[in-house]
Formats: C-alpha cells, structure tokens, sequence
C-alpha cells in the first residue's frame, strides 16, 4: 500500500514533492516505486480549455532529485541598468531550505552562500580550453540580512558590473550565474547556475523599450506540438523550430497558451527570441455556460488562477527572453485578473503584464494587445492621444490553409506609424498528428479522426508550416515583412535602411543582381558604407554599378533586386544566409506600345467538318473547333496533342479555408446562395465571323447558368443566367490564338473568385516556365515576397499539399508562360494587347477535385492537366479564419471585365521570351 504525496492540477507546470520520508534508504533491501496517478478531467479542465489537442498524460520530465539537508531551494537575478547602460548593478536573492527542522539562525550562522558571473563569450571564440577563473567578471557579496527585506526570508548579493554585454534578440549575450552554499568549513555543500542575460525592460508613451529602443515585435504564437509525440517536447525539434524562426526574422514567440518545456526558454535566451510567457489559463467556451458566473469572477476560483500565474513567474523569472508575463488566454475579464496583474508587478516590476482579455486595453496590461484586430482598427488606437501604451497584436494574420493574406497592409501601417510595435502571427505549425491510413500509409490526421467527439476539425490547422516543420509558401511573405533590411525607390533615389536597434550593417554583404524582361542583365556586391541601427543609405540609381547594364539594354521591364547576407556563421545559419531581399523596379527608357500579331506569309487552311471546324497549317499546328459547345476539341503541334478541351471561360475556385470561414456570411455561402459553385456555361451563339487567308475568326457567346439541386440545369436559360461572356478567338496564320473577353455578370452577384479562362493539357505537357512572380505561391494580396523573373517547374511540383486541399499553386502577375513536354512542344500563353498580367495555376487536379477531397492524400489525378489563367483573381484573405476578410482592394466585384490573351504553339527551338517580344510594337 503505497502513501499519497501530493496533488497538482497546473498539467503545464513543475509540481515538487517531498518524499524523503516515504523512500527506503539504500542498503535496505526494498524497493522504492514511484506511481503517478493522471486525471482526465478535473475542475482545473475549465481553466485549460485552448484551442488545440487535449491529451492526456505527463507532457513534462519527472526528476527524482536528491539535496543535501542544507540547500540552495530559489534564486532570482536582477540587474540593474545606469542611465546610459555602462554600468549594472547585480542582486541575486537567494531562498536557502533545509530538509530537516534546523532553526534559521543555525542554518545563516553555519553556512554561507556565494553568487559569482563568469562571461562565456570568449569560451567558443578560442581552440583553447576555456579558462574559467579568467572570465570571471563579478562575485557578488551578502549584503542584506536574512529578514532585511519585507516577506523574503533568505540572503540578498549584490554587486556591479562594469561595460556590461547587453541581451536582446539581436544580440543574445549571456554570462553564466554560479551559486555556492558552503559550511562552516568553506566545503561547498551545494551550488546552483544558469545562463542569466543583463537586459532592462521599460515603457515610454506609446512605446515598449529594450535596452532604451523601441524594438520591433516580429513575432509568432507557437504551441507545443510534435506530429508523432503530440504535447510531448523532443529537443531537436524545439531547435528546429527555433533555426527556422531566426531564419524566417522572426525575433519573437508567444507561449500559447501556457508555460512550455524548460529547455525551450533555456534555448530562446541562447537564440535570442523576446518572449510573452503565458499562464495555463484560458476558459474559452465558459461563456456558453450562461447559468453560470464566470470563473474569473469568482472568488472561488481565484486561488487557482493566482496559483498558475505565480507558478509560472516563480519558474521562469531567471530567464532574459521573457519582456513580458501573459495572464492567460481568451479568459473574459474579472478581479482575479486584477489580483493577478498585481501580484506580478509587485514581485517582478523588470517586465511588464499582457492580457488581452477584456477589450485588450483593460488596467491589467500594460500593453495594448488585441486578437485579429483590422489594419485600419489598430491605427486608429495608436493615433488615440489619451491611449499611452503601444499596440503589440497578440494574434494577427491567421495562417489556416492557403492564407495569411494583407500582412503586407499590416506591417506598411507598423512601419509607419508611432505607437504601433508589431505582433504574433497566429500560428507556428499545423497541429496535426500522423495517422497510419493502412497499407503502410500515412496521413495527416486533425480533429475527429480518432473518433474524437467533440472536436475542431481542422481548425488546429492554421501554421506557417506542416506538422514537420516543412514551411508553407506563407513563409516567405512573413519573412520578406519581418526582413530587417528594407530597400525601397523614392523618385530617382535608392534607399536602405538597416531597421535593427542594435546590430551596424558590419557584417553583412550587399549583393545586387539587375533582370530585364526576367532574365539576368548583370550583378555584382554593393559597396556601402557602415549603416548604424535605424540608420539609412541614399544613392541616385543612375550612379549604381548596374547603370552600365540598364543604359545599354532595351528590355521592356527592369527590375533591380538588392540581397542582403550574413558573412558569418551564426547559431541558427550558415554564412551566406539572405536574411533581406527587395526587388524595385526601375523606369523603362522607351514606350512600349501594345502588343500586335505580325502574321506569316503561309497561308491558313480551315474546313468544316460537321459540327467542327479544323484550322491548321500544314504539319505546323492544327487546331480543332466544336461549334457546338464552342470550345476547342483539340490543339496539336506538330502533329503532337498539347490542348484536348477548354479555352472556356472561368469563375470559380476550390474554396480555401478562409473562403469558409463566416458561416452564412462567408464567401462560400454567398457564392453557393447566388449559384457561382455550380456555374455550368451553356452555348447561347457559336459562329465564324471572317475567314481569310491570314485568319479565321470564331465568336462563341456563352451564358453561365446554375446547376439545380437535382442535377439538371434551370429551364430558362436568359431568365437564370448569372454571367453572360462574349469570346472572340482569331487564329491567324502564325499560330497565335487571339482570345478576347468580355465578362458581363449579373450586378447581384456577391464578389467573384476569379475572372478568366480554363483550358486542359495532355498529361504530357508537364513542364512550365513563366515570366512573373515566383518561384513559390503567390497571390494578390501575398506577393511581396515573389520577385518578378523567369522560374521553371514541373506540374506536379506546382503543387501545395494543403492538409485540406482547396484552392493552391497560383502565381501572380504573369506576363508569359510555356507548358511544354520533354521534347519542348507545347503551348505558349501571354497577356496581350493593353491586358494587366495573369494570375496563372496549372495542376493534375482539377477545381472540382481540389473542393471534393477533405484530405491531400485522397486527391485523384485527373487524365489531363487543368490549368487556369486568370485577368482576376480574389486575394486570400487572412485577417482571421471565420469571416469574409479579403480587403476591398484584392476582391473582384461583379462589374464588366474585359481582356486579351495570346496562345500560340511552340517548339524546343523558340524561348518564350522570344515569343513574347514578337509581339511587342517597338
């Protein structure tokens, strides 16, 4: 029969118990069995109600650790910085215990405690061993009685370091604190040590400051969360997530929504990431409970919400990392909060008190934290003159599926607007858990496929990367707003600005690389002279070393790309890491006039066959018509197939999370409400206007028409149709394929989700080289990141394997793009005449596959590849995940459209730059 010990209900925390009493001694012949009983549920479950997997069991290490009867049972560090940081002044309180009933002045009459600082920053920097008597920098002395200060019974060393090596995320410095207890002998009976970092926290209107600047918050919410072993902390991964955060300019993390592992806040001081540290407590779906008053604002429950909050503090208070102490999560607001805000400003007045609850902006933070609050929103409480905290976003840009669009529109307003100091992206990685699916297979499992009732679905999949820390295209944007370089052309002058607060531009390399119409005209290092933190650099363009290249070339487009690297390794990177890249684009020297076809001497051939009309040119291209549905049958190239259907209008998408999110509200909703999901078009007119020997001119008027709940489509078709699209496809004797559009929707309709063509290719043509952004997704509302160039990729590389599939592998601002097989035949297309460039997609899977499949793993490859190329395209969206958010200027309204796209057939012995100049009016 074993003896009950304890009982702990924080599932995040450290629980300590003393078991002395209940262990056999060595040498006795018994054995000692340490049982832990795990609860499922208790009342502590109100208070850990988050939004992410609930598992059961221990998700922290269990120690037995063995003291001497005399030990060294708490320290805190503090430091104290002079006014113009030279100078800090050290104390360490340290909380001396015994095992057993030794009286405390016994105890402070016959041992003595020691506090020393040894600076390691040289220890790597040397072959040699590591002197440590040499790096010793301060040994603090006993300055305070055990009873001097108020409550805190134990002994207080102070001292001073002089040029102390300040911590930030930038530059993480740390010294190594020793802690000795010796008897009365001086024998050391006991010691303690960790990393400490001397930093100061503080706030001045509307400002947070580290070290005295306004730092920057680029941040992101991570929980705990390992594919294979759910709340359970493995090591490297936490190291991986930290690599990958410093790679990506992330210099910040909120701990969402509790205390995690020790290790990780060992490892943030190491890397240097700023940290919100947050209390296990969130009472997220206690509101439904209407019956009931709220836990924080009960009395009853305020010893355990105070118990969480000091818990935490009293665990973590050694570690430089953390700016900031989070009461808790989407817990409403009451007096516990109060109580609990107090307690930590009084115990810990060197950081400050976050809690969003509330309003974000009650008196228990100290700063203005609010969830997915909009771009116009936040500026508007940072210009508020009676408001003199900053605005940090505690959570912004949710990244759930094919997302995080406008964080552009974030961080242009951040950037320029006082008060404003950035925020968490909410979340890291995709909670989601390996499942085997049979067979060997595996797939990424989310809520309810465990038989798990109730659950989120897929609502835990909203990170910047999957599972396995694989990133998604999102990635790059937030990396490319995070960048710590900013580039930008104001008139005829280039602009760098080092945005860090405390790091020159001293080690880093300026390299500038200068494309015309997307390929390489010349690159070379820029020399610049040092730029201080918040420093900038002006030189004229014209006197650039790209000059010579730009002066000489007759490129339609000139863009100009400045890369910045690291020219030394770090803890995270090796040397050569892009830690900036900004692409501008220069003024072209000559008016380009719209794009015309200049035709070939040959003659066209046509001939109608039935319900078909075949136009070729002899064992050059033979394209074939159905003057029925008014689309092309069949696009060959030297006698090889390349389209086998389509060149028919589109404006539909797979819907992505953000599209459903809303409920009635959302965009999918409207677009079912008004029939967009279902848009069949119907054939009203298909005729051939002019044949001649340079072309055939086909004009196709098509009516979009829904699809009824049963099947078949509405009877009257000019009463039901939704959008009326007149088509002119001219085929001249070239091989160009002219196609002119004009989109006519109902002006009832809701915002469309895009405005172009779909066509199919032979499985074959599976190679793809575009002019545009790239190389990775892009969209309207998230391309800041995708220089414009010349990229190459297969089909099936196109693809993002979204856990729940929907709309994916766009590019944004097409100018031109080949689909072409091993052999090189293929299809050209390109924007034509006075037409915007395209949003263009090419994938195995087709739109309606992408909206069928609830996973990535039970998509089914279509017989041919879907490609879309787009005049308009809707943005993504972002601000959140459960309401229509795409920002006005990226959404598509149904009013008239019109454009021009080329398609012509190409070989392996043309480039589709060639293509695309052939067309260009000089």
């Amino acid at each position: 029969m074993g003896f009950p010990v304890g009982y702990s209900q924080d599932s995040r925390l450290p629980a300590e118990f003393e078991i002395t009493d209940y262990c056999y001694p060595c040498g006795s012949g018994k054995k000692n069995l340490l049982a832990v009983q795990v609860f499922r549920w208790s009342d502590g479950s109100y208070l850990e109600d988050q939004d992410h997997w609930w598992m059961s069991g221990i998700h922290r290490d269990v120690l037995l650790l063995s003291k001497a009867q005399v030990f060294i049972a708490d320290y805190f560090f503090k430091s104290n910085l002079s006014e113009n940081f030279a100078s800090a002044d050290i104390e360490v309180e340290v909380k001396i215990e015994s095992s057993q009933e030794i009286p405390i002045d016994n105890i402070f009459d016959n041992f003595t405690v020691e506090a020393a600082l040894y600076d390691t920053g040289n220890w790597y920097n040397s072959e040699e061993s590591a002197n440590l008597l040499s790096s010793n920098v301060a040994n603090l002395k006993l300055t305070h009685s055990p009873m001097g200060i108020l409550g805190f019974l134990g002994n207080v060393l102070e001292g001073k370091l002089e040029k102390p090596k300040l911590w930030s995320a930038e530059q993480p410095n740390l010294y190594i604190l020793v802690l000795s207890l010796k008897d009365e002998t001086g024998q050391v009976v006991d010691c303690e040590s960790c990393l400490v970092g001397i930093r100061q926290v503080s706030m001045a209107p509307k400002q947070l400051l580290v070290n005295g600047c306004p730092v920057i918050i680029r941040g992101v919410n991570r929980h705990e969360h390992h594919p294979r072993v759910g709340k359970t902390n493995i090591e490297s991964c936490m190291i991986k997530d930290l690599v990958l955060m410093k790679q990506s300019n992330m210099n910040a993390v909120r701990n969402s929504h509790y205390p995690q592992h020790p290790r990780w806040y060992e490892l943030c001081d190491l890397f240097g990431l700023y940290m919100i540290d947050e209390a296990n407590i969130e009472t997220h779906g206690f509101h439904l409970c209407k019956h009931l008053k709220h836990p924080t604002q009960e009395q009853s429950w305020a010893a355990a919400m105070m118990d969480r909050v000091i818990s935490m503090v009293e665990r973590d208070k050694n570690h430089a990392c953390i700016i900031s102490w989070s009461l808790g999560n989407e817990s409403s607001y009451g007096p516990n909060h109060s109580a609990a805000a107090g307690w930590v400003r009084e115990r810990d007045p060197s950081r400050l008190v976050h809690y969003e609850g509330g309003g974000s902006r009650t008196t228990s933070t100290d700063i203005i934290c609010p969830m997915y609050m909009r771009v116009w929103d936040i500026v508007k409480i940072a210009n508020d003159p009676t408001e003199p905290r900053p605005l940090i976003l505690c959570e912004y840009s949710h990244a759930m599926g094919n997302s995080s669009g406008n964080i552009r529109e974030y961080w242009d307003a951040i950037d320029s607007t006082f008060g404003l100091q950035g925020g968490f992206i909410w979340e890291w990685v995709d909670q989601a858990l390996l499942k085997e699916s049979g067979g060997g297979r595996k797939h990424w499992a989310y809520g309810g496929d465990f038989g798990d009732t109730p659950n989120d679905l897929n609502f835990c999949l909203n990170g910047l990367t999957w599972p396995d820390r694989t990133p998604h295209p999102a990635l790059e944007e937030v990396k490319y707003v995070y960048q710590p370089i900013k580039v930008s052309l104001e008139d005829s002058t280039i602009k760098i600005t080092n945005s860090h607060f405390f790091q020159t531009t001293q080690g880093l390399e300026f390299g500038w690389t200068v494309h015309g119409d997307g390929y390489e005209l010349g690159s070379g290092i820029l020399s610049l002279p040092l730029i201080e933190p918040q420093g900038s650099y002006k030189l004229e363009w014209e006197s650039g070393p790209w000059y010579p290249q730009l002066a000489s070339s007759f490129s339609e487009e000139i863009f100009l790309t400045i890369t910045t690297r690291l020219l030394h390794s770090t803890r995270w990177v090796e040397a050569g890491h892009v830690i900036s890249s900004t692409q501008v684009q220069f003024p072209t020297r000559q008016n380009i006039m719209p794009h015309v076809i200049k035709t070939a001497d040959t003659k066209i051939f046509s001939e109608a066959l039935g319900d078909t009309v075949r136009v070729s040119q002899l064992n050059v291209w033979e394209i074939t018509w159905n003057m029925q549905t008014g689309s092309t049958e069949s696009w060959k190239v030297g006698g090889v197939p390349v389209i086998n259907k389509g060149i028919i209008p589109c404006f539909w998408r797979a819907p992505t999370d953000n599209d459903k999110g809303g409920e009635k509200d959302s965009y999918y909703s409207q677009w079912k409400a008004a029939g967009i999901d279902s848009l069949v078009f119907q054939t009203k007119s298909c005729s051939v206007k002019s044949t001649t020997d340079d072309l055939v001119k086909i004009e196709v008027v098509y009516v979009g028409v829904p699809i009824c709940e049963e099947g078949s489509l509405s009877e009257s078709t000019n009463a039901t149709a939704l959008i009326t699209v007149n088509m002119i496809y001219t085929i001249y004797s070239s091989g160009d394929l002219i196609i002119e559009c004009n989109a006519i929707p109902s002006s009832e309709l809701p915002p469309l989700p895009r405005v172009g063509v779909e066509l199919h290719l032979e499985k074959s043509v599976d190679q793809i080289q575009w002019y545009g952004r790239g190389p990775f997704e892009c969209y309207p509302d998230r391309k800041a990141a995708a220089h414009v160039g010349v990229y190459e990729q297969n089909v099936g590389d196109m693809h993002v394997p979204y856990i729940v599939p929907g709309e994916c592998s766009g590019r944004a601002d097409v100018r031109w793009v080949t689909f072409q097989n091993k052999d090189g035949v293929g299809i050209f297309a390109s924007i034509y005449g006075s037409s915007p460039p395209m949003q263009m997609s090419a994938s195995y899977y087709s739109t309606a596959e992408l909206d069928r499949a609830m996973r990535n793993e039970e998509l089914v490859q279509g017989n041919d590849i879907e490609v879309h190329l787009d005049h308009k395209h809707m943005g993504l969206g972002g601000d959140d995940s459960w309401s229509p958010c795409v920002h006005d200027k990226y959404l598509v309204p149904a009013v008239p459209y019109s454009f021009s796209i080329r398609l012509c057939p190409i070989t392996a012995a043309t480039s589709g730059l060639e293509m695309y100049k052939s067309q260009l009016q000089n």
